[in-house]
């Protein structure tokens, strides 16, 4: 299983520990509340890596938990591997990304990988200020666990995740998905005139 940045790594390490810059504790455990829920969930809070000058947030990670199931925010336990072959090899959107552009976008991004055991079936990634804005890119999930309400899972996850609250906007693009995120609250652009973008092919 692929890992990310040395920063992530320390944060892996680093639990059930105190940070030696900051004084952190590595981690919180919160009640789970009814499995299976979209509440269900259970965080591990301000986990630190040191550097030389600062101390800083790398990972907070959430679990939600449904049967067999499992999403995660966990940077340390996504399959880089398993990702970059889905998007460079099945994704419309993404055919033929370099697994360093893979692993730098998760890397820049809020990961959210969904496992069955420690397999991971599925994927996704919020770009985001964590203020007023939220890119939701790169979702999917493997054709043989499709059809089972896992999908919509997912979204429901991540729309109300709890570091992702009151955001003015979200967008995403999609070919054919249209109807599984309009149960969301996803609409088309509203004043699709005022928006740009700079597209390199």
């Amino acid at each position: 299983m692929a890992r990310l940045t040395r920063h992530m790594r320390a944060a892996e390490n680093a639990r059930g520990k105190t940070c030696s810059v900051c004084g952190t504790p590595s981690s919180r455990s919160m009640a789970n509340t009814k499995i299976g829920s979209r509440s269900d969930h259970s965080w591990s809070n301000k986990i630190c890596a040191e550097r030389v000058s600062d101390c800083i947030l790398v990972s907070m990670a959430d679990e939600w938990h449904r049967g067999e199931y499992v999403i995660s925010t966990d940077p340390a336990r996504l399959d880089i591997a398993a990702i970059h072959d889905y998007l460079s090899g099945s994704a419309y959107w993404a055919m033929g990304r370099p697994l360093e552009v893979v692993r730098r976008s998760i890397e820049n991004s809020l990961p959210f990988g969904v496992y069955k055991g420690a397999a991971q079936i599925g994927f996704a990634r919020v770009v985001t200020d964590y203020a007023t804005f939220a890119w939701l890119a790169d979702v999917f999930l493997l054709p043989e666990f499709r059809g089972q309400g896992i999908g919509k899972w997912l979204i429901g996850v991540i729309v109300d995740h709890p570091r992702l609250p009151g955001l003015r906007r979200w967008i995403l693009a999609t070919k054919d998905a249209h109807g599984l995120y309009a149960q969301y609250g996803f609409t088309p652009l509203h004043a699709s005139e005022r928006f740009m973008e700079r597209f390199a092919g």
